[in-house]
């Protein structure tokens, strides 16, 4: 491995003896910025020392390290959570365990070898090497794979917090969503079709629409529509599909504002992004006639409120069984070279293309 050398030796405590990797020569290359500011301008590639694990902590090396859109937003200074300077980018990957610190017996089960991912905010992912406190992280099942793994705690968790949390839903009732094309509606797809929902997702006219829409429906969407189409469509006023009981909107604006109309009476629509930067516009008939339910959800704040849950473990067992048996995959995605950083941060919010691609720091 470059920049590490690891000697492991057994190490012996009263009558109990541990595995102790110790280490020498540990350099970690990472993305670091000091100002608020475009990507590429701010982030700079540095290198630094690492040190030895302590008691309660282990040194992973990074597998894979995504770039989310809340990751650009934070370095622009856009998001509502502002960093401490100099601060490193990213908040999700997934590394394996290189060395453990001190007692081996005492670090909650992790091991040299397993794979794990953080599953606190505000880290700082993007970097080769990392020291990480034991409760920080979470085991991952060695069968997934890298991508799927390196992007399970945004995209996939926020799709089906917003699926679980808001609607009682059953097989056969309809959600509707906006951006169905992003890394998080390609998950809300694939969570719908395992849940036998029907999921009808709308997205910009483009094109290559007709190989977009082959594309979302062979993930699993009921149907795909274009932002016009959704303006005429006959699909719910017709009984095609059953009225959406549930919106999930990313978008806002204009495009929020049809996606509600849309809605049968005593419906929900969540937003949890913005992307036309525009605000969502409530109709006075929508609320007192439908008795439509607008509410808002940050994958963000839901973490640190149920950190070591039920829920929390619930979720992340289902999700890993889905992912084994092959009923949900990453996102499109490029795994990109960590050195060709600025490229990579520089497309990530690119919106233009096929489908949302996902770009994933190969290290």
């Amino acid at each position: 491995m470059a920049h590490i050398m690891r000697q492991l030796s057994l190490a012996t405590n009263g009558s109990h003896s541990c595995l102790i990797a110790r280490n020498m020569s540990v350099m970690a290359k990472v993305l670091r910025y000091g100002e608020f500011g475009e990507p590429a301008k701010v982030l700079q590639l540095q290198e630094e020392p690492v040190p030895d694990p302590k008691q309660g902590e282990v040194l992973i090396k990074t597998l894979g390290a995504p770039i989310n859109p809340a990751d650009i937003n934070t370095i622009q200074g856009k998001y509502p959570v502002k960093p401490t300077f100099p601060a490193v980018g990213g908040n999700e990957c997934v590394g394996e365990v290189v060395a453990i610190g001190g007692n081996a017996n005492a670090s909650n089960s992790l091991k040299v070898g397993d794979r794990v991912v953080p599953f606190a905010t505000g880290l700082g992912t993007w970097r080769s090497h990392a020291i990480y406190s034991t409760n920080q992280l979470m085991k991952v099942p060695a069968n997934i794979g890298v991508a799927e793994a390196a992007t399970i705690t945004v995209n996939p968790c926020t799709g089906y917090r917003m699926l679980k949390d808001f609607v009682t839903l059953k097989p056969g009732d309809t959600v509707i969503q906006n951006g169905a094309n992003s890394a998080c509606g390609q998950a809300i797809i694939q969570l719908c079709r395992a849940w036998n929902i029907e999921c009808v997702g709308i997205v910009r006219d483009r094109p290559e629409f007709g190989q977009l829409k082959d594309y979302l429906k062979g993930l699993g969407a009921a149907e795909i529509l274009t932002e016009e189409e959704l303006r005429t469509t006959k699909l719910f006023k017709d009984g095609i599909f059953r009225k959406p009981k549930l919106a999930l909107n990313c978008v806002g604006g204009k495009n929020a504002l049809e996606l509600s109309r849309q809605l049968d009476q005593a419906g929900v629509m969540v937003t949890y992004g913005g992307m036309s930067r525009e605000p969502v516009t409530v109709p006075t008939a929508s609320l007192i006639f439908k008795d439509l339910r607008f509410v808002g959800f940050w994958m963000t704040r839901w973490t640190k409120e149920h950190a070591g849950s039920p829920q929390r473990s619930e979720m992340f067992n289902e999700l890993f069984g889905l992912i084994d048996r092959g009923a949900l995959k990453a996102p499109a995605h490029e795994m990109i070279a960590f050195e060709d950083y600025t490229a990579a941060v520089t497309n990530a919010l690119n919106i233009q293309g096929f489908v949302g691609k996902k770009y994933i720091f190969r290290f």
